[in-house]
């Protein structure tokens, strides 16, 4: 027997499958890429550049309000970004299920903002919605509004960039959930006389709110970090000034990069307390097999 065979035989023994080994790539990469800069973050937050104790940074933070308030005004343009994309990706994603003609055009339609990011989305925001943009030229030449309407430079700038840009995930989220529920359920509904209000409501919508809360924490943690939007078609020094700018600032502009690993800190934390908040939720529903199509 040679040795790479004894070798194999010996963990074969402790129960090791070989087939683990191809964990190891992915492994790495993640403690690289994710772990390590992690950790190296989180001790950086602990050595305050002036000096002070080990929360310095951190008492820093929620000692000043203008950077205490960054964590309210990220939740304020997050939450209700991430549940109007789900809401909105539901009735689509319901109707998309189903065969018609032309269904991989408007499919395809429907994802292309993925595509595009978020700079050439903000600068199509501005140049349709913007003060001299087309949507108010229309409105002026009819004489519908005397002044043109605010839509960007302001929260409903970013709020609109976040929708657009999120709203693809979230539609191709619900559409893999929706198609993972046995359709026989609804016809076996149908026949007992339910309504298609009733079979949504009672059928599909229990079967599917697992997932309707897994596509919202994706979506808001996608919106939560939302940067560019902020500076681009928001108003970074006042109503859009969110968490990760005031990270950057601290890191690019203070060069404080104790301060703005800190700030990143706290960006996680929120972010982690409204994940286990919606994961507890979650736990309350439904948590069987939606029942696959074969």
């Amino acid at each position: 027997m040679t040795a790479t065979a004894s070798w194999h035989h010996r963990l074969a023994e402790r129960g090791v499958d070989r087939r683990l080994w191809l964990l190891l790539p992915a492994t790495i990469f993640v403690l690289l890429l994710f772990v390590y800069p992690f950790l190296y973050g989180l001790s950086l937050s602990f050595q305050p550049l002036n000096g002070g104790g080990l929360l310095a940074n951190y008492e820093k933070f929620f000692g000043d309000a203008y950077q205490r308030d960054t964590i309210v005004t990220t939740l304020k343009i997050a939450l209700p970004a991430a549940l109007l994309n789900v809401l909105a990706a539901v009735p689509i994603a319901f109707r998309m299920r189903g065969r018609f003609r032309g269904k991989r055009l408007l499919t395809t339609l429907l994802v292309v903002p993925i595509t595009l990011g978020t700079v050439l989305t903000a600068q199509g925001l501005l140049n349709y919605l913007g003060p001299t943009g087309w949507f108010n030229r229309v409105l002026l030449s009819l004489h519908l509004i005397e002044d043109p309407v605010r839509l960007t430079n302001n929260y409903w700038g970013v709020f609109f960039s976040l929708v657009i840009t999120g709203f693809p995930f979230a539609f191709l989220l619900v559409l893999s959930y929706l198609s993972g529920i046995d359709p026989t359920l609804e016809r076996a509904a149908a026949t007992l006389g339910a309504s298609r209000a009733q079979r949504f409501r009672r059928i599909t919508l229990p079967l599917l709110a697992p997932g309707l809360a897994t596509t919202f924490l994706l979506t808001f943690v996608l919106a939560f970090s939302v940067f560019p939007s902020a500076v681009l078609v928001g108003n970074p020094a006042g109503s859009t000034r969110v968490i990760s700018l005031a990270a950057y600032q601290a890191a690019y502009e203070q060069y404080d990069y104790a301060y703005a690993s800190a700030i990143a800190m706290i960006m996680g934390a929120v972010e982690l307390v409204v994940v286990v908040i919606v994961l507890l939720w979650r736990s309350r529903l439904y948590t069987g097999s939606t029942g696959g199509k074969g």
